[in-house]
């Protein structure tokens, strides 16, 4: 009789991707597993998950913050109900519950935002008083920050729900994360793809990390050879970034930490309004195993610039 592996999920298209995707790194690195063991994806409704009900209100409007999507889903892990569970880390608090911990974390998709619009083919095409559809408001301060002519209003709903509305005209245009569109195979829909000087990316943004109980040695093993080094230290600069500046749904923060071909840690990182009327973007650079330092380096330096009700909201 075959083992079962129980890994929870969000229910949305592309979170089952993603779930999707993790099983199958671990078949491929364990000759043999998939003779032994079944890996059972378990969808997991979560507070944050968009209903129409909802309308177009905000995270923060519906009392939304860092942990609105994995609350439910690190519940059931932490109950035994799912054996691991699979994050998109953009949207996982950088406070793990008690008694978690990330075991491993999948090679970084491309981080970068996308336009996806009918009426122009990049940003800066888009005419005066375009109607830009995004629930993120790192996204729309630097919108705001580099278009303030521009109208940014609420879209909300998973990418599916969001190319429907787009296609209804309930926008103009929408901006979304290249690494979702491409793991779900309609990369084609993207009209251009950002450049980070102009959107700064969402920390963590295109990495898929696997919670576990932090004592649980036997899936502990299973996916620790699907860990990305790389990926890893990329992300813990960022989330350290984010942690110091104590990010959540009602600052706009971004970070994006890349390893250089001279073997550096190099990263941007900002924080803003969201009208996008004061924005403060500052970069850093520094040896791979001090990344967290670098991230809390940077976190210090932007802190110094901006005036200290930013991060009141």
């Amino acid at each position: 009789m075959k083992k079962i592996l129980r890994l929870g999920t969000r229910g949305s298209p592309l979170a089952l991707i993603q779930a999707q995707t993790v099983r199958e790194e671990i078949y491929r690195v364990h000759e043999g597993l998939r003779d032994v063991c079944d890996i059972e994806i378990i969808p997991i409704r979560t507070t944050g998950d968009w209903s129409p009900a909802q309308g177009e209100r905000s995270f923060l409007e519906i009392g939304g913050n860092k942990g609105f999507f994995t609350k439910e889903i690190e519940e059931a892990l932490a109950a035994g109900v799912v054996d691991f569970a699979v994050h998109s880390m953009k949207d996982v608090s950088v406070w793990n519950p008690p008694g978690l911990v990330f075991g491993a974390m999948v090679k970084r998709a491309d981080p970068r935002d996308a336009l996806l619009s009918a009426i122009a083919p990049r940003l800066e095409d888009l005419p005066k008083g375009a109607r830009v559809g995004t629930s993120s408001l790192r996204r729309k301060a630097q919108i705001l920050a580099y278009r303030p002519d521009l109208s940014v209003v609420p879209l909300r709903g998973n990418v599916d729900t969001r190319l429907r509305k787009l296609a209804a005209e309930e926008a103009d245009a929408t901006i979304l994360a290249v690494a979702g569109l491409s793991r779900l195979g309609v990369q084609d829909k993207i009209a251009s793809i950002l450049d980070v000087k102009i959107v700064l990316p969402a920390v963590a943004q295109g990495i898929l990390g696997i919670q576990i109980r932090d004592n649980d040695v036997e899936i502990r093993k299973w996916i620790e050879p699907i860990n990305d080094k790389e990926t890893e230290i990329c992300a813990k600069a960022e989330r350290a970034l984010l942690r110091r500046l104590d990010g959540s749904c009602k600052t706009p923060i971004a970070g994006l930490a890349q390893i250089t071909k001279k073997g550096t840690l190099a990263m941007d990182a900002l924080a803003a309004r969201p009208d996008g009327t004061e924005l403060v973007r500052v970069a850093g650079e520094g040896k791979i195993e001090e990344a967290e330092a670098l991230g809390l380096d940077l976190a210090e330096q932007i802190r110094r610039k901006v005036p200290s009700d930013i991060f009141e909201g």
